[in-house]
């Protein structure tokens, strides 16, 4: 099984830094959803490398490798730039998600130039894919609605679930995690 995973960008949720509280509360939901999936038999976690979701997607799904050996990860660029206009620390972290990454490659070959080239990328992952997993809630769109309507109209002829962590369930995921660290913290 081949999953897309994506979401929201760093910037949309107000997630700045590795320590950001947020952030822990954001890659426990992914982690907990990763390991359902795996379960479910996932082999290959597919995603992009924009600065949010999919980055954390590779670093959690790095994690979970220790575990689950079995799991490929693969870093798909809608084109052969994507990143090159980033800042030195996002540069960076791109190189370092690319090379945890068990595969990683552009989908066109040419520099950014059209608008098209990010439809072209949603049909390479919609066919390069069984199924999503999306940070996405409906209430706050972000740029991540405009994957969210391909898979929507993808569905309209596909089978092809798609799995929501919303804000619901992001909320859950910290009051859970707030719980046991206070049960850690009386633990002591």
């Amino acid at each position: 099984m081949r999953v897309w995973v994506s979401g929201y960008r760093s910037y949309e949720l107000g997630v700045f830094g590795t320590e950001s509280t947020k952030l822990k509360i954001l890659k426990k939901a992914l982690s907990e959803n990763l390991v359902q999936l795996l379960d479910e038999g996932m082999d290959w976690l597919i995603t992009g490398a924009q600065l949010g979701t999919e980055q954390w997607a590779i670093s959690v799904a790095h994690t979970l490798q220790s575990t689950y050996p079995a799991l490929q990860t693969a870093v798909m660029l809608p084109f052969s730039d994507c990143g090159k206009n980033w800042n030195e620390a996002n540069q960076t972290a791109l190189a370092l998600v690319r090379s945890q990454a068990t595969f990683s490659a552009a989908i066109t070959e040419r520099p950014y130039h059209s608008v098209q080239q990010l439809r072209q990328y949603q049909q390479f992952m919609l066919t390069h894919t069984d199924r999503a997993l999306f940070i996405y809630d409906s209430q706050a769109p972000g740029k991540v609605q405009y994957d969210i309507r391909a898979i929507e109209q993808w569905q309209t002829q596909h089978d092809y679930p798609l799995r929501l962590i919303d804000f619901d369930d992001l909320q859950e995921t910290a009051n859970n995690l707030a719980a046991e660290q206070e049960n850690g913290l009386q633990a002591d």
